[in-house]
C-alpha cells in the first residue's frame, strides 16, 4: 500500500510487516526518513537531527545554516561532488568535464500494477503491485532521474530500479548508477554477505560493519562463484528466528557492487548496483540509462522470516514457470559416467539402466556437437556430430522416448574455441583487445555477445538442433570469465558499455528462446554456481548450484544459497563416489536427501550400478515424487547452521498439515551424546503422526523437540515425514 500525503510531501509504502518512508523537505531534498517494522503513516522526518559538523559543507539554499549538510543527512538516492562524501548512488560527467551531480525533488506518480523494464529481467505481477516514480533532477545538468518503487505487500517485498535521462542537448556519461541507496541513522548493524569460489559457493560471513566502507563485488562479467549480489544488513543479536533483519539482491547477472559504509557519525549507507569498474555510459541527448532492479525485504522476526518472504516472491513473481505447476522430471546427466567421450550405445546403456527406477529425462551433456572430444575444440559449432550420435537428436529422442524417457542437451552458447569452424570464419566475434593477444580460459574465448549479428548466429544455429528433435530441457552453460572486454562494433568511447551490452545480449537470446519454446525447461550454468542470481532465475526456472557434487561440501553450499533462493531454483543431482572434488565417500541414502534439497537427479553411470544400488535410487525417485510439492513449494526452515555435529532443515506445507525434515550427520565419533531437534513452523495445536507412527502435538514437537538415533557411521543421514492427524 502507498500512501502519499502532498502537503508535507511524504511518502509511505507499507507492506504486511514493514514501512518504508521517504520526504522532499524544503530543499527539494528527497530524505529517507524510515524503513523497518510496520508503523503508521506520521511524518518520520523528525527523527533526523541537525547540527554545525566540522568539514560537513553547506548547500547554499540553506544560506548561513550550517546544521544543513548533505554530508550528515539520510538520502534516498545519493549525489555525488556537491557536498556528500559518503558512497554516492550516481555519478556522470558532463561535456565540461565536470563529475559532480545534484538531485533535487521534482514531482511523483503513483500508479498500479508493477512496472516493467524492457530487455532487463525483473519481479512482474497484476494487481497485486503498486508503484511508486519519484522523479527528481539535475537543473545545471539538465538529467533527470526516475526512482522507481515497486510494492508487493504480502510477501514484504520492495522493488527499485533507476532511470537516467539526458534532456539536454549534448551528451553526458554516465560513470555510475546504483538501483538502490538505504541510509539508516544510528544503527549498530553486522553486514552479511555470501562468498566462496568455484565449487564452493556462497558460503555465510558475517562481520560487524565498522568505521568505513566494506564491499563485496564481481568484475567478472558475471556475478560469479566469487560473491553474490545478494547481501543483509541486520541487528547485532539477529538471529534466524529473531531480530531485525534486512536483505538485498541484484536482478542482475553481471558485475556488481554491494557496499556498506559505516560514517564518522554512525551513520550507515548501503548501496547495491552496476560495478562502475570499468563502467562508462554515454547518454546522447534524449537518451536514457535504466539500472538493473533491486529487490528489498525488511524482517522483523529474524533470517527465516526474511528467506520464506523471499522465496515466495521468487518463485510466484520473478521466476516464470515453464511446467505451469507441474513437477519437473528426475534427469540423469551422463557427464561424470563419460565426459566428452561418448557414443549412442553407451548414452543409451545408461538410460537403460535409468527408466525402470522411475528417472524421466536424459541429458546429453557436453561433446555431442561439431568436432569436439576435449575442451580444445568444436565450441562454436552447433551441429550434431553424427559419429558419435547416428542419425541425429531425433534418433535418440525416438529411442529414449521408446524407454519413457525425454531427451535434455547442454550448450554454452556464449563461448567459442579457436579450433572451431565458427572461430575461422569470424575471428572479430570474439572479445580481444587491439594489439594484444587473447586471453584463454578453458581453452576458450568468449563471443561479444553485445553485438546483435553474433547473436543471431548464435541462436539460428542452435535453434535448428533444438528444432531437429522433441528436446525438453536445455541446460545452458558458461565456463569462464570475462577477459580483453573490447568491442569491434563499438567505438573507442563507449568501450565502457561492453560488460552492460553483454549481460543484455545473454538476456535477449535467453527471452527469445523462452518465447520460442514456452515449455521447454531451461536449467542455468556458469562452472555450475558462477551465476546464481535473480536475474539468471528470471529466464531459467532452475540453476546447477555447484559443479561440486558431494554431498558434504553441498551442505553448506545449498545452506548458504537458502538464503535468498528457493529450494525449487537448486539444481542438485546425486553424484558417484569418491567424490571427483573431495575425495569423499558418502552413503548413497545420504547423497539423496541432500540432492532433494533441490530439483532432484542424478550424474552417475546407473548402468554400472549394483542391484541393491538400483533399488535404494529407486525408493529416492519414488519419495521425491511423491512429496515434491512440500520440498520445494513448501515454507523453508533452517533448524540448524553448520557448526553443530549434524545439520537439518525443514519444508513445511503452506496449511502447516504436513512437514518433511532433513539432517546429515557429521564424522560419527565413540561415546556421541544423545541429540534431540526442535522442529519449527508446525501448529502448536495440531497433532502430527512421525513416519505413520507416534503422534506429537506441534508445540510439544517444537518446543521439546524429537529425539534423534544414533548414527552407526560416518555421515548418515534421515529423513522424517510428518502429517496433521485428527485429535
Amino acid at each position: 500500500m502507498i500512501e502519499l500525503d502532498r502537503g508535507s510531501r511524504v511518502f509511505t509504502l507499507h507492506t504486511r510487516n514493514t514501512t518504508y518512508q521517504m520526504k522532499a523537505d524544503n530543499y527539494n531534498v528527497l530524505l529517507h526518513t524510515y524503513y523497518g517494522p510496520r508503523i503508521g503513516s506520521d511524518d518520520l522526518s523528525y527523527l533526523i537531527q541537525y547540527a554545525d559538523r566540522g568539514f560537513s559543507p553547506n548547500p547554499s539554499q540553506a544560506g548561513e545554516d550550517r546544521t544543513y549538510s548533505l554530508d550528515t543527512l539520510p538520502q534516498e538516492y545519493s549525489t555525488c561532488g556537491v557536498g556528500d562524501f559518503r558512497l554516492p548512488s550516481i555519478e556522470f560527467e558532463r561535456p565540461d568535464g565536470s563529475l559532480a551531480a545534484d538531485l533535487r525533488y521534482a514531482g511523483h506518480e503513483r500508479r498500479p500494477g508493477k512496472y516493467a523494464l524492457e530487455g532487463l529481467p525483473a519481479f512482474w505481477g497484476g494487481d497485486e503491485w503498486e508503484t511508486l516514480v519519484v522523479f527528481l533532477e539535475d537543473a545545471a545538468a539538465q538529467v533527470s532521474v526516475e526512482l522507481y518503487y515497486g510494492v508487493l505487500e504480502n510477501y514484504d517485498l520492495i522493488t527499485r530500479c533507476v532511470r537516467v535521462v539526458n534532456r539536454g542537448t549534448q551528451a553526458v556519461k554516465l560513470r555510475r548508477c546504483a538501483s538502490l541507496c538505504l541510509d539508516f541513522q544510528g544503527e549498530d548493524f553486522d553486514f552479511i554477505t555470501f562468498d566462496g569460489c568455484h565449487t564452493l559457493e556462497r558460503g555465510l560471513n558475517r562481520t560487524h560493519l565498522r568505521p568505513g566502507v566494506q564491499s563485496v563485488e564481481s568484475v567478472r562479467g558475471m556475478s560469479s562463484h566469487h560473491h553474490n549480489p545478494f547481501v543483509m544488513l541486520c541487528h547485532r543479536d539477529a538471529g534466524e528466528d529473531h531480530g531485525l533483519c534486512y536483505g538485498a539482491a541484484l536482478v542482475y547477472s553481471g558485475n556488481f557492487l554491494a557496499a556498506a559504509e559505516r560514517t564518522q557519525l554512525e551513520h550507515n549507507r548501503l548501496t547495491l548496483g552496476i560495478n562502475p569498474w570499468h563502467f562508462c555510459w554515454t547518454l546522447e541527448p534524449g537518451a536514457s540509462f535504466t539500472a538493473p532492479e533491486a529487490a528489498l525485504v525488511c524482517s522483523p522476526g529474524g533470517f527465516g522470516q526474511m528467506s520464506r518472504q523471499l522465496h515466495r516472491a521468487v518463485r510466484e513473481n520473478l521466476i516464470h514457470d515453464p511446467l505451469q505447476g507441474r513437477r519437473p522430471p528426475v534427469l540423469v546427466n551422463h557427464w561424470e559416467a563419460t565426459e566428452a567421450h561418448f557414443n549412442q550405445e553407451k548414452l543409451l546403456d545408461i538410460a537403460r539402466a535409468a527408466a525402470p527406477l522411475g528417472i524421466e529425462l536424459f541429458v546429453v551433456d557436453d561433446g555431442w556437437f561439431g568436432k569436439r572430444d576435449d575442451d580444445t575444440s568444436g565450441l562454436g559449432d552447433w551441429f550434431v556430430n553424427e559419429g558419435k550420435l547416428p542419425g541425429g537428436l531425433s534418433a535418440l529422442a525416438s529411442r529414449l522416448k521408446e524407454l519413457g524417457m525425454s531427451l535434455g542437451l547442454w550448450i554454452e552458447p556464449e563461448m567459442v574455441n579457436e579450433d572451431s569452424e565458427l572461430y575461422r570464419a569470424h575471428p572479430d566475434w570474439a572479445l580481444g583487445i587491439p594489439g594484444r593477444p587473447r586471453t584463454r580460459s578453458r581453452s576458450q574465448l568468449v563471443l561479444d555477445f553485445s553485438r546483435e549479428e553474433v547473436r543471431n548466429h548464435v541462436y539460428c544455429a542452435i535453434k535448428a538442433v533444438l528444432d531437429s528433435a522433441d528436446i525438453s530441457y536445455v541446460k545452458w552453460d558458461m565456463n569462464r570469465s570475462l577477459t580483453d572486454v573490447y568491442s569491434a562494433a563499438l567505438p573507442a568511447g563507449r568501450q565502457g558499455e561492453v560488460f552492460h551490452r553483454y549481460v543484455l545480449g545473454v538476456y535477449d537470446i535467453l527471452d527469445r528462446m523462452r518465447r520460442d519454446y514456452p515449455h521447454m525447461l531451461i536449467e542455468g550454468c556458469a562452472g555450475g554456481g558462477g551465476r546464481f542470481d535473480l536475474g539468471m532465475l528470471y529466464y531459467t526456472p532452475q540453476i546447477w548450484c555447484s559443479d561440486n557434487t558431494d554431498a558434504i561440501d553441498r551442505l553448506g553450499i545449498q545452506y548458504g544459497t537458502s538464503f535468498c533462493y528457493p529450494v525449487s531454483s537448486m539444481g542438485a543431482h546425486v553424484s558417484a563416489v569418491p567424490n571427483a572434488q573431495t575425495g569423499r565417500t558418502v552413503p548413497l541414502a545420504t547423497r539423496g536427501v541432500v540432492a532433494m534439497s533441490g530439483t532432484f537427479g542424478y550424474e552417475m553411470d546407473l548402468s554400472a550400478a549394483t542391484e541393491a544400488e538400483k533399488r535404494l535410487i529407486q525408493e529416492q525417485t519414488a519419495f521425491f515424487k511423491k512429496h515434491y510439492e512440500l520440498i520445494q513449494q513448501g515454507d523453508y526452515y533452517r533448524l540448524t547452521d553448520l557448526s553443530g555435529p549434524f545439520t537439518a532443515w525443514e519444508q513445511v506445507s503452506p496449511d502447516r498439515r504436513e512437514a518433511l525434515v532433513s539432517l546429515v550427520y557429521g564424522p560419527n565419533r565413540a561415546a556421541s551424546p544423545f541429540r534431540t531437534l526442535r522442529l519449527k513452523g508446525l501448529d502448536p495445536e495440531a497433532l502430527y503422526q512421525v513416519n505413520g507412527g507416534e503422534t506429537r502435538r506441534g508445540d510439544v514437537l517444537m518446543a521439546a523437540g524429537w529425539p534423534l538415533p544414533m548414527p552407526t557411521g560416518d555421515y548418515q543421514s534421515l529423513q522424517f515425514y510428518l502429517k496433521a492427524v485428527p485429535g
